[in-house]
């Protein structure tokens, strides 16, 4: 009965113009583990700011993500936190993982501080009682939908259920970080995989060949047309849990990178990369057969630097010519993707006059993750509850292809954990980053790296020992901003604070 409605709804809309609304529908296409050089689409420039192509950019086929920038503006410099969950919890609130204190991903079942990581950091993720963006948009009228990847909270914890931090709906959506399987023939780890990280909630398509990929956007085009049917301005975040590991082809694209001199894995990887293109182009082409595209804003971001598998860890294989990927402190594992253009632009239509997204436009000036919040709140007429602190900045006047001038040209990630890079807080202000490494073993002896990304953004020459008073300054600025946002810092053996020191 609910498909058959769902499909008498969608032959009725079908083409039709509707009735003009004053708010815009929103979609948040997130795509897990997705870096800046995994995509067809060049986002860095030259120095007059034109994209520049690089040998990874004609190894991936986006053309979905081309056909947002011809439609809208792109980022050339946007970050994200190193690992998933933080930078999850910075989309749903505005603000650092310094603030919010979800420093690392989440481990469903034990709390993975790792060995001199802070005791108190937020394992438990996201709770009922925090400010979140579906629930600041629900209460503003918008049915708020969750599709694919949640990873807010470890098992029993408030964040483990979308349904618990504001959305309406949730598909598919738990504590795990990666698929069981991406494959209906395994059930996406039910039937066969790695069951303990099974993705839940997709029975109907156990045992048929429907790639996870696929039927995630299967069920979002169907939450569209039922949120359009309620005559409700919608709020989707469409999480993709491609292309994060495992990397098992997506076979609709294996025979583009057959004979390509690469690993097998490397292809494989690529065929996820094009099956979650080919979702965005499935849910843009949905907007417009349901005549609501020119009212409907998209986002596209990956949520954290590359882990395709390429080359190690800190070198200049899976991002170059950016250094490092997925956990590192380099930009390779900080940088990502980001598009923002209305599903079928049109500078005579009243939502779009709110935000005349710039068409074929990339934008120069920096982005964070901690920016969707307050952009969109402000956007849908939405009101950021009082005592609520935002580290974001709004978009849209950056999005309009204008510089903002009041914006500050500093990120801080901080990261007290181990993974591929360990123990560390990067600091970036102008074209100077600073990366301080905590020594848990040796809390007396720190170590700094100082570069200058306009004249080094592969982070090849170290100048820390050339810039003395250059690197104490960033030291202090970033002592200072980590204790106004209240960073936990990595502890010793002894459980002793490690504060930076200089």
């Amino acid at each position: 009965m609910k498909k058959t409605l769902c499909v008498s709804t969608l032959l009725c809309l079908a083409g039709q113009p509707l009735v003009a609304q004053e708010r815009p529908n929103v979609i948040v296409f997130l795509v897990d583990d997705m870096g800046l050089m995994d995509t067809s689409l060049p986002f860095l420039t030259d120095e007059a700011g034109n994209p520049v192509r690089y040998p990874l950019n004609d190894w991936y086929q986006t053309p979905n993500m081309e056909r947002m920038a011809r439609q809208g503006i792109r980022f050339s410099t946007f970050y994200a936190q190193s690992v998933s969950s933080p930078s999850r919890a910075s989309i749903m609130t505005g603000q650092n993982s310094t603030r919010h204190r979800t420093t690392n991903w989440i481990n469903s079942e034990t709390n993975n501080k790792t060995p001199f990581g802070p005791t108190d950091w937020n394992w438990k993720g996201i709770s009922k009682n925090d400010v979140t963006l579906p629930r600041v948009l629900h209460e503003a009228g918008y049915k708020t939908i969750h599709v694919g990847k949640a990873h807010f909270g470890c098992q029993n914890s408030d964040g483990e259920l979308p349904q618990n931090i504001g959305f309406d709906v949730n598909i598919a959506g738990s504590s795990i970080g990666h698929p069981g399987s991406y494959y209906g023939e395994n059930g996406y780890g039910n039937i066969k995989g790695q069951k303990a990280r099974a993705v839940p909630g997709l029975e109907k398509y156990h045992g048929t060949d429907t790639f996870l990929s696929e039927a995630l956007t299967l069920e979002a085009n169907e939450q569209i047309t039922e949120a359009v049917g309620e005559k409700k301005p919608f709020f989707l975040y469409m999480s993709h849990y491609a292309v994060h590991s495992p990397f098992e082809a997506d076979k609709r694209f294996a025979d583009h990178y057959r004979y390509t001199g690469r690993p097998k894995v490397a292809a494989d990887f690529a065929t996820l990369i094009e099956g979650m293109d080919k979702s965005l182009g499935d849910i843009m082409d949905h907007l417009e057969e349901l005549g609501i595209a020119e009212n409907t804003l998209i986002i596209f971001l990956g949520d954290n630097g590359s882990d395709a598998p390429l080359g190690d860890d800190k070198g200049y294989t899976s991002s170059a010519p950016l250094r490092g990927k997925k956990g590192s402190e380099f930009e390779g594992g900080v940088r990502v993707p980001f598009i923002a253009c209305w599903g079928k632009p049109d500078m005579n239509n009243p939502v779009q006059k709110q935000l005349p997204i710039e068409v074929g436009g990339v934008q120069l000036q920096m982005g964070t993750v901690m920016d969707i919040y307050p952009t969109l709140v402000s956007l849908s007429g939405a009101k950021n509850p009082k005592g609520h602190i935002v580290d974001g900045v709004d978009l849209r006047e950056q999005l309009e292809g204008k510089r903002n001038n009041s914006r500050p040209e500093t990120v801080l990630m901080h990261f007290p954990h181990e993974h591929r890079g360990s123990y560390f807080t990067t600091y970036i202000e102008g074209d100077w980053k600073l990366i301080y490494y905590y020594n848990p073993e040796n809390p007396s002896e720190p170590r700094c790296r100082l570069y200058n990304l306009k004249k080094d953004p592969g982070e090849s020459l170290d100048v820390s020992e050339r810039n003395p008073k250059l690197l104490v300054k960033m030291v202090k600025a970033m002592t200072a901003q980590l204790d106004a946002e209240g960073a936990l810092y990595p502890e010793d053996a002894k459980g002793n604070v490690l504060r930076p020191v200089y």
